[in-house]
């Protein structure tokens, strides 16, 4: 936590029914990537729906000092843009905050063009390790400096041509396939990546939108091959971005634990690569009823109604994890009131999110009752249906680590518990969802 922050506890308990139409904040994902091809293209971007929270205020203000400008007219974004090829360096460190999609995609954006770039981040992003971006940029020419453990503040110098490369994916990772997608921008010829396992795609969607010649095709097994033709011509977009499918994941649940409820949840990204949760909440006996599928900005968007259902355990197949990684705490918290038990695998990913996340959800369920064991990728809960004796009748705080999620998922969970749940700060909750607090009490949510 930054100088002066100072933690903001919050205690959820047993409510009434959940009822109500909420539209969620736009996706953290695709608001990123808009900030940062808007201001790598030529002419004027706007962006409605944008998502006003801290990690994405971060990567504004990073494509700001690398040249493009920003500004909010009404409830629209306009990004007027520099150029593919043009952007400037940058007069200070680039400060990402909390923002790990932010810095590692910006790394890739201006990480090998012919300056040196800095970035930093708060304590939380500075102890997650950025190697794994860090690897393929080198092999497209950059120098990089970091911290031990390729850790930052990172120093990224760029060649003065860089290098198209052929990169192996060597992880599930959405982040590291879009930084070299985005360094292949600005170098010549092809860049191609291989990925083993499709991940969410939203970086190859909007690249083709803005203009870049990029195509996918399949591999052997079940590879993904993107090619990408650099140093072409980006032209300015108008950008709606849907609501996001992990911010949808917190009243989505509560609505199915908290008996009597009946939520309608607006505007919801319903990209493949993103449907995880719900298709495994369904294959557990939740009433979610997907409705008016759309297409907006290449993307498929739904309205979702979620009534009160009683969930029964199952073993989650581990090829779905790079499709609701995010979602895995809020999903342990369902897990908790199912009948039976819940296996989860694959989870290796969780170790490495903005804290070891599997940790925090594992000692924040076992101080609220649940009988859980974990292993290096997996978490297997044993259910209390009705949340009987779940909850922590002390008051004692379930560490959230600085993580949005983990503050999240424990306020939900207390909203159906016998006893109160509380955690020990709701501060960086902003990051990704400004307005939880108050859009969970306006369906009916006791959180104080």
């Amino acid at each position: 936590m930054s100088a002066g922050v100072i933690a903001k506890p919050a205690i959820a308990r047993r409510s009434g029914a959940l009822g109500g139409t909420v539209r969620i904040p736009g996706d953290k994902s695709i608001s990123h990537r808009a900030l940062m091809l808007g201001g790598l293209a030529a002419g004027e971007t706007r962006i409605a729906g944008l998502l006003e929270g801290e990690d994405v205020f971060n990567t504004a203000r990073a494509m700001q000092a690398l040249g493009a400008t920003v500004r909010k007219e009404g409830d629209t974004w306009i990004v007027d843009g520099v150029g593919n090829g043009a952007l400037l360096a940058p007069e200070a460190p680039l400060n990402f905050g909390n923002a790990g999609t932010g810095c590692r995609l910006t790394m890739g954006l201006v990480g090998v063009y012919d300056f040196a770039t800095t970035f930093v981040g708060d304590a939380s992003l500075s102890r997650r390790p950025m190697g794994r971006v860090l690897d393929p940029l080198r092999q497209m020419g950059v120098q990089v400096t970091s911290a031990e453990g390729g850790r930052l503040p990172v120093t990224l110098r760029g060649p003065k041509t860089a290098n198209p490369v052929s990169y192996r994916v060597p992880m599930a990772s959405a982040q590291v396939k879009s930084a070299v997608l985005l360094g292949g921008l600005n170098a010549p010829g092809i860049t191609t990546v291989i990925e083993p396992v499709m991940t969410r795609d939203h970086t190859e969607r909007m690249l083709q939108a803005f203009g870049v010649n990029l195509t996918v095709e399949a591999g052997n097994e079940r590879e993904r091959i993107i090619r990408l033709e650099g140093q072409g011509r980006l032209t300015g977009q108008d950008i709606d971005v849907p609501g996001d499918p992990s911010s949808a994941a917190f009243p989505l649940v509560a609505a199915l634990l908290v008996p009597g409820s009946d939520v309608t949840i607006l505007n919801v990204l319903m990209n493949a690569t993103r449907t995880g949760l719900i298709v495994t909440l369904q294959q557990m006996g939740a009433r979610i009823d997907v409705r008016n599928t759309r297409i907006a900005g290449g993307e498929d968007v739904v309205d979702l109604r979620v009534r009160s259902s009683e969930l029964k355990g199952i073993t989650v197949p581990d090829d779905r994890a790079p499709s609701m990684i995010d979602e895995y705490p809020v999903l342990a918290v369902a897990a908790a009131f199912a009948e039976g038990r819940t296996v989860m695998r694959g989870l290796e990913e969780l170790r490495v999110k903005e804290s070891d996340r599997l940790s925090a959800v594992v000692a924040g369920l076992k101080l609220n009752g649940v009988d859980c064991e974990d292993g290096p990728s997996f978490l297997v809960v044993h259910g209390r249906p009705g949340g009987k004796g779940l909850g922590n009748a002390a008051g004692t705080a379930v560490a959230t680590d600085l993580d949005h999620r983990i503050a999240m998922s424990f306020l939900v969970m207390g909203l159906a518990s016998e006893h109160p749940v509380t955690v020990d700060d709701t501060t960086m909750i902003a990051t990704s969802f400004p307005g939880f607090v108050e859009l969970m009490t306006g369906l009916g949510a006791t959180i104080e």
